[in-house]
């Protein structure tokens, strides 16, 4: 087993690994994914997760034991790289590989446990949410600033970023499932950040204040914004709902 632990938390390192060690019998599940397992343990004075990464078919096996950085150390490395600029995210506390000779095994990273107030999903099934518009405007300013840095985070979907509230209509927001993330030295066409914001919401009403916020930041014409996020969220819906047809169809998802 590789193991990379954050050196603030050195002095834990027995706790951290017998939560690997004895994943399968200790600790709380927090989430039970088809592929991805997470649990929560207490550790000190903080509650952390682990989030356990599935063996990968044969051929990924191959690929992450000598070309390829796994999941667990891409989240471990890609959070620090965000706290480093600013950006929130759960600490980062450790990684772990398991490998064989010629193969690669499960993974799992581990980091603070956060208990948001709410995700991007609430604002696309509550439209009165308590201060719904002050909060989807600043989460577009916070894609902005992302886009501005020149971060790509792939997985910007409804439940990746966690959303808590620190005063009266102010609100942080921190980003998890980070394995997939590009980090661009050139600044990001407009093209780009739109499609990156692509799989938030089908939502017009929702699209429509994103945009207008996302336009008065970037100085693009709220009309071309619009334009671009309404015609890239339709059409990644549309992909998104076939692609679930085709797998209840040949009984690779339950109906």
């Amino acid at each position: 087993m590789n193991t990379v632990i954050a050196p603030a938390f050195a002095n834990k390192a027995s706790e951290i690994e017998h939560c690997i060690t004895h994943f399968d019998t200790y600790g709380e599940v927090f989430v039970k994914g088809r592929r991805n397992t997470i649990k929560t343990y207490p550790l000190g004075e903080i509650t952390v997760n682990v989030k356990s990464f599935r063996v990968p078919p044969f051929f990924n096996q191959i690929a992450y034991r000598f070309f390829r950085k796994s999941k667990a150390r891409r989240s471990y490395e890609y959070a620090n790289v965000l706290l480093k600029m600013g950006i929130g995210t759960p600490l980062p506390i450790a990684y772990f590989e398991h490998t064989k000779a010629l193969t690669f095994k499960d993974s799992y990273y581990m980091s603070e446990h956060l208990t948001p107030d709410l995700t991007f999903r609430e604002l696309t099934e509550i439209p009165d949410y308590p201060e719904h518009e002050i909060i989807l405007r600043q989460f577009t300013r916070f894609t902005f600033m992302l886009h501005e840095k020149g971060v790509e985070f792939k997985d910007h979907t409804p439940g990746n970023t966690l959303i808590k509230k620190t005063g009266p209509g102010q609100y942080s927001f921190y980003l998890v499932d980070l394995n997939r993330m590009t980090f661009h030295t050139a600044p990001m066409s407009l093209e780009k950040r739109i499609l990156n914001m692509a799989k938030l919401t089908p939502l017009t009403p929702l699209i429509k204040v994103m945009s207008n916020e996302y336009a008065l930041l970037s100085g693009e014409p709220y009309d071309r914004v619009f334009g671009l996020l309404a015609k890239h969220a339709q059409h990644f819906n549309s992909r998104f709902h076939r692609k679930r047809a085709f797998k209840r169809a040949i009984g690779l998802r339950k109906k």
